[in-house]
């Protein structure tokens, strides 16, 4: 069975979508009795997008009753995302509900994003599956946690506390500079930049923020993701304060990097996750969990067992055989498959 796998910003790295997509490709080849051809290089058995610009319509056409979309964006993600979302969300709703029908099958990450596509009435059939996490990839070593503080200009004494994402409102960035503000003991690195340039919502506001950080506080910018392990192994903490998500992988990464993780306290996570996680609902909160792992031994123990945890749901085996079910199901109700289109 070949998969045609879609995404079709492949230059633009620094995301979680990104992340999620390469990843699918290497757990795919890894299997004998499937091919992938990749972002309309070809023709293949089902059709399987992680994107939704024009070309996910063009490389979709002659797939009718194989066409898979994994929802990763929903409308509510552009609030605080692109400048001037209020004004322009009547079409973002409007376009989703063309994304979502388009799709014989969508895949939603979370019960926020299967919620999102039922309120948009679109008739698509609707199947919930996370996104895997290989955590052999994320493990961490002394030897690669050694190179990511060398990377970053970090000590082996500091206590650090890391934040990735994109350098806009909606990924908590200012709230990480307040929180991090308060605790000039330890050392603060958010990871991320701008893919999307100029249409970063508040791009002029953040930077002047970043500029007037304090010397403990660093935006290094974006890593590839080879480089990431290492970035993970060099922090002791991970917060992560994202105001909107639907099944984000930086908490997860970090998780499986063997750290503990503190998330905002979200309706989002609720639904989602099975197990416990750290939340925090303030800045202060935010600020009281940071300094008991600091201090706290005990706690800090607690805070990895946590993590540990929180990746069962995760299993990267259990959601590549559901995958495959699906293709399978797809390809076998198509008849003899894309050499008779």
């Amino acid at each position: 069975m070949k998969i045609h796998l879609v995404y079709e910003i492949e230059k633009m790295r620094a995301n979680g979508v990104n992340t999620v997509f390469v990843q699918m490709v290497d757990l795919l080849k890894k299997r004998s009795d499937i091919e992938v051809v990749i972002n309309g290089k070809g023709r293949g058995d089902v059709y399987h997008a992680h994107s939704y610009g024009l070309l996910y319509f063009l490389w979709g056409l002659g797939y009718k009753g194989r066409r898979i979309l994994t929802v990763h964006v929903i409308p509510d993600s552009a609030k605080g995302s692109i400048p001037g979302w209020q004004l322009m969300m009547p079409f973002i709703r409007w376009y989703f509900r063309q994304v979502y029908s388009y799709a014989d099958v969508c895949i939603a990450l979370s019960p926020t994003v299967e919620r999102a596509i039922r309120r948009l009435h679109s008739k698509t059939r609707i199947v919930r599956m996370y996104n895997p996490i290989p955590i052999a990839f994320w493990h961490r070593t002394s030897e690669i946690r050694e190179k990511g503080r060398e990377r970053l200009g970090l000590n082996e004494k500091d206590f650090v506390v890391l934040g990735v994402g994109q350098l806009e409102g909606r990924k908590g960035v200012e709230d990480f500079l307040d929180i991090a503000a308060e605790i000039p003991e330890a050392k603060f690195v958010w990871v991320g930049g701008r893919p999307f340039g100029a249409l970063t919502e508040g791009l002029i506001r953040i930077n002047h923020r970043i500029a007037s950080a304090a010397p403990h506080i660093s935006f290094p910018g974006m890593f590839e993701l080879s480089d990431m392990p290492m970035i993970y192994a060099a922090a002791d903490a991970f917060i992560f304060p994202s105001f909107q998500e639907n099944c984000p992988m930086a908490p997860l990464e970090a998780a499986a990097s063997g750290i503990p993780v503190v998330f905002r306290d979200l309706p989002e996570y609720r639904l989602l996750y099975e197990h416990p996680y750290q939340k925090a609902s303030t800045t202060g909160e935010f600020i009281e969990r940071i300094r008991k792992l600091m201090n706290d031994k005990s706690f800090y123990r607690e805070g990895t067992a946590i993590s540990k945890q929180l990746l069962d749901q995760f299993d990267e085996d259990r959601i590549l055989a559901k995958l495959i079910g699906i293709y399978t199901e797809l390809y076998r109700k198509s008849g003899s498959g894309y050499a008779n289109i």
